[in-house]
């Protein structure tokens, strides 16, 4: 009896151990997903690949003939996830995405809430361009982007537009305004 129980309590932790939970990557970004959406994706295959969510198509580009030049992907509640924008190649895939949905982080846990210090401590920081109103803070290496507001700055260059400002000069506590990932 003492052997069945020991049988059974040593087959009980080698199921523990070698079982391990699946990662749910619904909302994983990866240097080639997005969630569900794939580098390769294309734009004719969005309506399986969210079937459960809901596409918004701009309607009045698609009636007189061209591609929608913004495909918005709303969950069934009405959460904005993201924003898509098409390739103009013949079989268009995505070029751009731009992120809505706080649950999309990278492995490192970076999303749309992210602060630049959560950014610049776990990413290479490979530049920083100045325009009028925003910098777009771009990853070494990533296809990911970042736009933070100018008014996330100290006044002193807030209002200077003809600043270049280096990432040394961004407040740790700066929010993110838009995360983006650059597929074209």
């Amino acid at each position: 009896m003492k052997k069945i129980i020991i049988l059974v309590l040593f087959c009980s932790v080698g199921l523990l151990v070698h079982c391990k939970k699946e990662k749910d990557t619904s909302y994983l970004i990866t240097k080639t997903r997005i969630g569900k959406l794939d580098k390769s994706s294309l734009v004719r295959d969005l309506e399986v690949i969210f079937d459960q969510d809901s596409i918004v198509k701009d309607t009045t580009k698609l009636a007189i003939g061209f591609g929608a030049k913004k495909i918005q992907i709303f969950e069934k509640g009405g959460n904005h996830l993201l924003t898509l924008t098409p390739t103009s190649d013949s079989i268009p895939t995505i070029g751009n995405i731009h992120v809505y949905e706080p649950r999309f982080q990278t492995e490192k846990g970076i999303g749309p809430n992210s602060t630049f210090k959560e950014i610049k401590d776990q990413y290479t920081i490979g530049k920083v361009v100045t325009s009028m109103n925003n910098i777009v803070v771009f990853i070494k290496n990533s296809d990911m982007y970042f736009t933070i507001s100018k008014k996330e700055l100290p006044s002193s260059l807030r209002y200077a537009s003809s600043v270049n400002i280096e990432a040394v000069q961004i407040p740790d506590g700066a929010k993110i305004k838009y995360m983006m990932i650059g597929w074209d």
